[in-house]
């Protein structure tokens, strides 16, 4: 398979590039989604309840059909103060294995299609915290969003407050800021509508969905 990952801050359009990519054909893994997913883990849900106590969940305490509420846990984890980077730490340590773990057995079904017989595909990992999530080096090709900090902030005031965007922000600064090889690594602007976006990924999805000689 052909590995892409995607880089870029919050509000710079990740979901909209990987959505373009899969227009032509590309499988991604949304990251996201599979936390979602495994938020609903009987498991997962005692660990956050434990941690956070029962204002984590809806309706009764840890039912079969209870849900996590998001919204009230990332109010808990984003924020400015040390005791937000600290919940957000035992949050990540409570998801990101789980989520790691489910991609790879992703990643493990499609490398066996491929090997019984498929044609070799291009994979997108559609992935918030890329670098620190340690799947760089995994990626056969990288795409750059590059976007406008006011940009970013104008698509995403809606979702979240001022200190949550900050928080987000400080998280995605903790990746380290590796020397990308230029001869796997494209940039995207994607400051612009949507229609300027796919432009950009029409013309190279042709380079992306070809594996590099070096």
């Amino acid at each position: 398979m052909i590995l892409i990952g995607i880089i870029g801050r919050i509000g710079a359009g990740k979901s909209t590039v990987a959505g373009l990519l899969a227009e032509h054909g590309a499988r991604v893994i949304d990251a996201d989604r599979i936390a979602h997913e495994v938020l609903r883990d009987a498991d997962v849900r005692r660990a956050l309840v434990a941690r956070f106590g029962p204002g984590v969940i809806t309706g009764e305490l840890l039912p079969d059909t209870a849900d996590i509420d998001r919204k009230a846990l990332a109010g808990m984890v984003f924020g400015p103060t040390a005791a937000h980077r600290e919940a957000l730490a035992d949050l990540e340590a409570i998801v990101h294995p789980r989520v790691h773990e489910r991609m790879e057995t992703l990643l493990a079904g499609i490398a066996g299609e491929e090997r019984s017989g498929s044609a070799e595909g291009v994979v997108v990992l559609d992935v918030p915290l890329l670098v620190r999530g340690g799947w760089l080096d995994r990626c056969d090709r990288v795409v750059v969003l590059e976007c406008p900090d006011d940009v970013r902030h104008a698509r995403i005031a809606t979702r979240f407050s001022g200190p949550q965007i900050e928080a987000r922000e400080a998280s995605w600064n903790e990746q380290s800021s590796p020397d990308l090889p230029g001869g796997k690594t494209s940039t995207v602007d994607t400051s612009g509508d949507p229609a300027y976006t796919r432009l950009q990924i029409d013309r190279l999805w042709p380079e992306l969905s070809r594996r590099s000689s070096s």
